[in-house]
């Protein structure tokens, strides 16, 4: 289809397989974390539910769509990881395939295939699991170092799991829980803590943070905003109320908020095109994301707050268009 636009073009060298490669290998530092602190079951994981989203994207492109292979464009390698890494190192298997068929086959390809879902497909498969499957994705097993064969850890409570049940006068110092005591900074940063797969480990993600920086896949603004907001925004609480549940070192470094903001957030197809449109989409997501960690159920809001978010996507592209080359501002 010829696609008819008013100049200038920019042309680029750069195809779509090639900006998906970098994003993959800008995914694998955290994927290698998980299997080091997780062992064999993430890795078997991470294999199932990346091979499951090729395969779905081939069968029903090639058979039922009828929009022939679109494997090799490596976007449904990028979902599967991404699906993969907002899943327990427990979770089972066959329940992965089910994410995968949600991301690839509903959200993904029943809208056109890539370049036209309203959603990221990798979150409506985990909000989808996690709705469907809330026990199983409310277990999560203790970080062991190069253990890879042991199968039987011990669950322990997430960071901001803690943080959702802690008692308001409660200190930081002195927590205790039925499940474990808070970690320290070390441990969040490096990743030696409990959580999703990709989203233990905030020194994998600022690395590959820094590889699409470097190559130029995506541009700082989503990723700062989203996280400044949130750290603004739980930092004012916390200076207020003096209420280490708002404390913002802690709402950074843990749950998936580094994934969500530097992989997923910026997703190029549910993002807004406009630079003002970033910084606005970015900031929404942030607030959502304190809302529903703060004054929900639920200890995590980045999922619900980006999907939210996705859906007004179109509205703010209307808004915050950009001028014409050439006009005056």
């Amino acid at each position: 289809m010829l696609k008819i636009s008013s100049a200038p073009h920019i042309h680029t060298t750069k195809t779509v397989p090639d900006i998906m490669k970098d994003v993959v290998i800008a995914l694998l530092p955290a994927g290698l974390a998980a299997i080091v602190f997780f062992g064999l079951s993430a890795l078997l994981i991470i294999i199932t539910s990346v091979a499951s989203c090729v395969l779905f994207e081939y069968f029903f492109g090639k058979y039922v769509f009828k929009t022939g292979n679109s494997t090799t464009d490596y976007s449904a390698i990028i979902t599967g990881l991404l699906l993969a890494y907002n899943l327990p190192s427990n979770f089972p298997l066959f329940f992965v395939l089910i994410g995968s068929f949600v991301a690839i086959v509903v959200t993904k390809m029943c809208y056109g295939g890539l370049g036209k879902n309203i959603f990221n497909p990798a979150l409506v498969g985990r909000v989808f699991l996690f709705i469907s499957f809330p026990v199983a994705m409310s277990r999560w097993p203790q970080p062991y170092f190069l253990d890879f064969f042991n199968m039987d850890a011990q669950t322990a409570a997430t960071p901001l799991g803690i943080l959702k049940h802690i008692d308001a006068s409660t200190s930081a110092t002195s927590l205790t829980t039925s499940a474990s005591d808070l970690p320290e900074y070390w441990q969040m940063f490096v990743g030696y803590t409990g959580g999703s797969l990709g989203e233990v480990s905030s020194v994998a993600l600022l690395l590959g943070f820094i590889y699409m920086l470097y190559r130029k896949v995506i541009r700082w603004h989503i990723p700062f905003y989203y996280i400044g907001t949130v750290f603004i925004l739980t930092g004012i609480t916390w200076l207020i109320t003096k209420d280490v549940r708002y404390e913002p070192i802690t709402h950074i470094l843990s749950g998936g908020l580094m994934l969500g903001a530097i992989f997923m957030a910026t997703d190029y197809t549910t993002s807004p095109m406009s630079l003002n449109g970033k910084i606005f989409f970015a900031i929404c997501c942030g607030v959502l994301t304190v809302v529903i960690r703060l004054f929900s159920g639920y200890p995590e809001g980045v999922s619900f707050a980006i999907l939210i978010m996705n859906a007004f996507v179109p509205l703010i592209d209307r808004f915050f268009v950009p001028h014409h080359y050439g006009a005056k501002k």
